[in-house]
């Protein structure tokens, strides 16, 4: 199979690119080069995505091509440019307004209202992030064949966020025995996925050229769980004490991310619903997830060779200890 991947140099672009050239496939990458390194075996065709036409450099050569763009035009330019070949999107949960429902999925939730271009300079284009993902998904409706995958959390090696990655920080380097903060109820929904194995899933698509829209979630676990999971991963042994989210939100600690914020946690009811989307028609189209204590502990080795985050986000050491101080 001749694959294009647009992107190839950081995670989950690269990880398709990785994937495709161990199964033989001809892989072209075409990015700018700019944000890293490109895999061993794949061609590289310079494209900047934000400047040039994707006509401009690619033909209609290719068997299936797998894009990330979140930017509509993006993605109009390379269907144009690849007609025949089968388009895989990944686009995201995101495009669906409703937080709030645990089980969701494509055939029980609606969708942000579609926009087709990026907003303008000064406008918030984060908050527009879904609307824009769902402008590429019409988008790629022009090709002659498409699938639609829309992610939740992707986690593991090469994750350049500070979600995922705080907590496995944060237990590497935990003394045996020591307590740690864990927010909300052990019970509460926690569903990511990791970057391999959703990536060895959209080159299966690609091959088999999967068609419809699904989303790409793994299992749904409970918090307590997940965590544990991290630290049997990352080989820590450490005393968890649990924090109720209306005591953490009264101790202005965040959810999610940022500054002084608890990573993988998330208000609820009103977010009851973002990590526990129905992850059935995934496995049943052939999706497979390695188990969490694997992907902790590869995340823990690929964090070894990195820098620490700066700024760093998440509760730093110190707010923690106070945190828990005022609580006894």
């Amino acid at each position: 199979m001749r694959l294009l991947v647009l992107g190839g140099t950081v995670f989950l672009s690269r990880a398709v690119a990785e994937a495709a050239v161990r199964r033989g496939h001809d892989v072209t990458c075409a990015c700018r080069g700019a944000s890293g390194s490109l895999p061993d075996g794949v061609r590289h065709v310079v494209l900047d995505r934000s400047t040039t036409g994707a006509g401009a450099v690619l033909d209609d050569g290719f068997d299936a091509v797998v894009d990330v763009a979140r930017d509509p035009a993006w993605v109009r330019s390379s269907v144009a440019a690849t007609p025949s070949a089968h388009h895989v999107l990944v686009s995201t949960i995101n495009v669906y307004p409703d937080t709030s429902t645990p089980g969701g999925g494509p055939s029980a939730l609606s969708l942000h209202e579609p926009l087709h271009d990026v907003p303008d300079e000064g406008e918030a284009e984060a908050e527009a992030y879904g609307a824009l993902k769902v402008g590429c998904e019409l988008a790629v409706g022009a090709a002659a064949s498409s699938w639609v995958v829309r992610p939740g959390l992707i986690v593991g090696p090469g994750d350049g966020s500070q979600r995922y990655p705080w907590w496995v920080r944060r237990l590497v380097d935990a003394a045996p025995g020591e307590e740690v903060l864990a927010p909300g109820h052990p019970d509460d929904p926690v569903q990511v996925i990791d970057v391999r194995d959703l990536a060895e899933w959209l080159v299966d698509g690609a091959e088999q050229r999967r068609t419809g829209v699904v989303d790409g979630v793994g299992p749904v676990v409970g918090r307590g769980e997940a965590l544990a999971a991290i630290a049997r991963g990352v080989g820590a042994d450490v005393r968890w004490t649990r924090v109720d989210q209306d005591t953490l939100l009264a101790h202005d600690v965040a959810p999610w991310a940022g500054p002084r914020s608890l990573p993988l946690w998330l208000p609820l009811p009103q977010y009851a619903g973002l990590m526990a989307h129905d992850p059935e028609p995934a496995r049943a189209a052939g999706l497979r997830t390695r188990p969490p204590e694997q992907t902790a502990a590869d995340t823990a080795a690929w964090l070894a060779t990195q820098p620490d985050p700066s700024p760093p986000e998440g509760l730093t050491r110190e707010e923690e200890r106070a945190l828990l101080a005022a609580l006894t």
